[in-house]
């Protein structure tokens, strides 16, 4: 039986055909029904009243590495990633794609396992996996433990193929000089989003890795060849490529803000730039260090960096990151909060979340008129 029809009333709404003023947002067991002007409201509806601002889509996180005081790495299991999310949906990442960073084939599995164990039990806001490495280049291993990058091999490829029939999204972060080209198009028939990241590869290298079918990059300017006058590199190659699409970590900390303002000028359609946080264990709690691979890694302010400063993934939430695009690129915050929703859902092909409309999830946000996330709903369910 049915449950009765809800509505969200009293802020401007946020849809992906632009904002509408004095309208509201229905929704029934989870999932959004319409968005409609608040006149057309019957008398049996449950309504919730906000106090202005405006109601925007829950974020869509596709790199995750922790949150809520854990890291993936440190316990792959079920327990650790329904932390995460919901330590993530908090502060509005109402879905995300928990990330384990380079560590053994054996940490390797037991995340795999974990994500699949988690899928099956429907844990709130888990999309699947994304496993940044091994398959990197060591020249640009950023916080990621030399030791542990290696080329892949075919019993990696046979796992990851496998993975893919189990998990509805498998994002797989590698550089091209680990792996090889017919290696990437076998990850992308089987449905697997191949990202580029923490490689020194040529623009030609990436060209031709987005040939085979990589759709992505990682953490877009970090960890990665830079652009040059005679070599465009992989910031090159992701904004000149249209099949590509790059993740960017807005915290004004991994990447000035004159750089980002001239990447989304220059990206290439149909691909395109998305936020995500590249959050740690510090994301939704208040611990200042934590490790990772032994390494202790410490936070300042929202700067996470090991011992000799090399940063370690970010403290950041996508609100801040939707605001700092904003506030120091230029960009409308419709569009910055599209950035961190609906863009990054359509690239994973999850057409129900990152988006306010009929037949999407009811992740909802209510920011208020000062900026400040104010409430939160996650499949219809108010957790704040």
């Amino acid at each position: 039986m049915s449950s009765a029809l809800q509505a969200i009333t009293g802020a401007e709404v946020l849809t992906p055909d632009g904002i509408v003023l004095d309208h509201a947002v229905l929704q029934r067991d989870g999932r959004i029904e319409a968005v409609v002007p608040v006149s057309d409201l019957g008398p049996d509806v449950q309504t919730t009243t906000v106090d202005g601002g405006f109601l925007a889509p829950g974020f869509v996180d596709l790199q995750v590495n922790g949150g809520g005081g854990l890291m993936l790495n440190n316990a792959p299991e079920v327990e650790t990633l329904r932390v995460m999310a919901a330590a993530h949906a908090r502060i509005g990442a109402t879905s995300i794609l928990p990330t384990l960073i380079t560590d053994t084939p054996e940490v390797t599995r037991r995340a795999v396992a974990a994500a699949i164990a988690a899928i099956a039990e429907g844990i709130p806001g888990v999309l699947g996996l994304h496993l940044e490495g091994p398959h990197l280049s060591v020249s640009r291993k950023g916080a990621h433990d030399a030791a542990l990058i290696r080329p892949m091999e075919q019993s990696d490829l046979e796992m990851l193929l496998e993975t893919a029939t189990l998990l509805p999204v498998l994002k797989v972060t590698v550089a091209p000089e680990g792996v090889s080209n017919a290696q990437i198009m076998a990850m992308a028939d089987a449905g697997i989003l191949v990202s580029l990241g923490h490689t020194d590869a040529s623009y030609d290298a990436c060209k031709a890795a987005a040939n085979a079918g990589a759709r992505c990059v990682t953490h877009l300017f970090n960890a990665q060849s830079q652009m040059g006058n005679r070599e465009p590199g992989t910031v090159g190659a992701a904004l000149a490529l249209g099949d590509l699409s790059a993740g960017l970590i807005a915290d004004a900390i991994h990447v000035h803000p004159a750089s980002v303002k001239t990447a989304l000028g220059a990206k290439q359609g149909p691909g395109c730039v998305f936020l995500v946080s590249d959050a740690m264990a510090t994301a939704g709690s208040d611990i200042e260090s934590f490790t990772l691979n032994g390494r202790e890694i410490h936070r300042s302010g929202d700067r996470l960096t090991l011992a000799d400063g090399t940063l370690a993934g970010a403290h950041l939430e996508l609100l801040d990151a939707a605001q700092n695009i904003s506030e120091l690129s230029g960009v409308a915050l419709a569009k910055a909060l599209e950035m961190a929703s609906r863009l990054p859902a359509d690239l994973i092909g999850q057409n129900q979340i990152g988006r306010i409309c009929p037949g999407a999830a009811a992740d909802i946000l209510h920011i208020g008129g000062a900026g400040r996330l104010e409430s939160v709903w996650q499949g219809g369910r108010k957790l704040s």
